[in-house]
């Protein structure tokens, strides 16, 4: 019991390292809670409540950006994230575990991608956007739906999702990312801790955990080189990937 509590330790506090630094927590704390003996959709959901605290701090370090959109705006935007977030917790809901750890290792494969070529991405997107209004309801729905459920990769995502709208100041796609990631985030932890799915004594050690990683995240940001610190998250997600992979076929 003292080993896997150190173990999630460990992971959250990793993760909130890697979330405040560039993203990738989840490739840290889902492998960890699995590991240590939760069952797959428990673990994804305790994964999302472990590492919630770092989206709200995120949301309030870009209150000055948040500003220049107009409030109906804003709630707009929310209120789709909200639908999306709700939506995907609730596939999260009907998905047996082993309909979940069928999908883990592709969502995983998949947001290790996302995040490897995050920034060619976002450049291929702001090429083919048409300066147009945030106001793409289906697109940010779809994205919702997948953070709801999953969560991997979701800020790259939405920032390229941003560029496709014509956007193009990254503090204020920063700022409106993580409070929609932070909406997201919210209604899929009360549709989580509802259904009763949260393991929470473990859950509460890890948001503690996170929230001093995040915190300490910014002066080893500092220290870190860019290239080697996309290398070092590149290699843990193809890594867990790699394992889930494993442990699917074997």
């Amino acid at each position: 019991m003292m080993v896997d509590f150190i173990i999630l330790i460990a992971a959250a506090f990793g993760a909130g390292v890697l979330n405040t630094i560039a993203g990738g927590g989840t490739f840290l704390t889902l492998p960890a809670l699995v590991f240590t003996g939760v069952p797959m959709v428990a673990a994804n959901a305790t994964s999302a409540v472990a590492v919630f605290p770092g989206y709200l701090g995120g949301a309030l370090g870009f209150r000055r950006e948040l500003r220049d959109y107009l409030p109906r705006q804003l709630a707009r935007l929310v209120a789709i994230t909200l639908l999306g977030g709700l939506a995907g917790s609730g596939l999260l809901l009907v998905s047996s575990n082993d309909t979940f750890s069928l999908a883990v290792p592709f969502l995983l494969l998949f947001a290790t991608l996302v995040f490897l070529f995050g920034d060619p991405i976002r450049a291929w997107a702001a090429a083919r956007s048409r300066a147009t209004k945030p106001e793409g309801a289906i697109g940010l729905f779809l994205v919702s739906v997948y953070g709801g459920y999953f969560n991997g990769g979701l800020g790259i995502v939405l920032l390229a999702l941003f560029s496709l709208w014509g956007m193009i100041d990254i503090h204020r796609m920063n700022g409106l990312k993580n409070a929609l990631s932070f909406s997201l985030s919210a209604i899929s932890v009360a549709v989580f801790a509802l259904a009763g799915i949260v393991d929470w004594p473990k859950a509460i050690v890890m948001m503690i955990a996170s929230s001093v990683g995040g915190y300490a995240g910014a002066p080893i940001a500092r220290k870190i080189p860019k290239p080697l610190l996309i290398a070092i998250i590149a290699a843990i997600g193809f890594g867990m990937s790699s394992l889930f992979f494993w442990r699917l076929v074997s």
